[in-house]
């Protein structure tokens, strides 16, 4: 039951039940990625009349979070490349890390030495400001 509401009320949570059915009736799956998210287009690639191109859309696993979707799916994602990663043999540079979801909001954010959430606490100010005060 619990299943049946998120996905009647919340879009965060994988998909919605709207998302479900137009998926379920109009799309085809092309790929999963490598972090289970499972990527669709239009039955047949039939071109949507109404946008000119066709549709493609991620059935994400878990939280729906746009960084979560790597390079190569990202690119035949926004339609700048038609071959999916499969077809096209996509492979990461040797240089390239591997793809990570952004963690701004998580306990993994990078937080810098003079930030409040680095240590719970402010760092003291070491003088290369002064402060200003109304009147002077």
């Amino acid at each position: 039951m619990k299943q049946f509401f998120l996905k009647l009320f919340t879009w965060w949570n994988s998909q919605t039940f709207g998302t479900q059915l137009w998926t379920w009736r109009f799309g085809e799956m092309v790929g999963v990625d490598d972090g289970g998210n499972r990527y669709y287009r239009t039955r047949g690639g039939k071109i949507d009349p109404s946008l000119g191109f066709e549709r493609r859309w991620v059935i994400y696993n878990g939280d729906a979070e746009a960084t979560r979707i790597p390079p190569g799916w990202y690119g035949w994602m926004h339609h700048t490349v038609d071959a999916l990663p499969a077809d096209q043999g996509y492979t990461a540079r040797e240089w390239e890390k591997p793809h990570r979801a952004n963690p701004t909001g998580s306990a993994q954010a990078y937080r810098p030495s003079g930030s409040t959430l680095a240590s719970g606490k402010r760092p003291k100010a070491t003088g290369d400001y002064q402060a200003w005060t109304p009147g002077q």
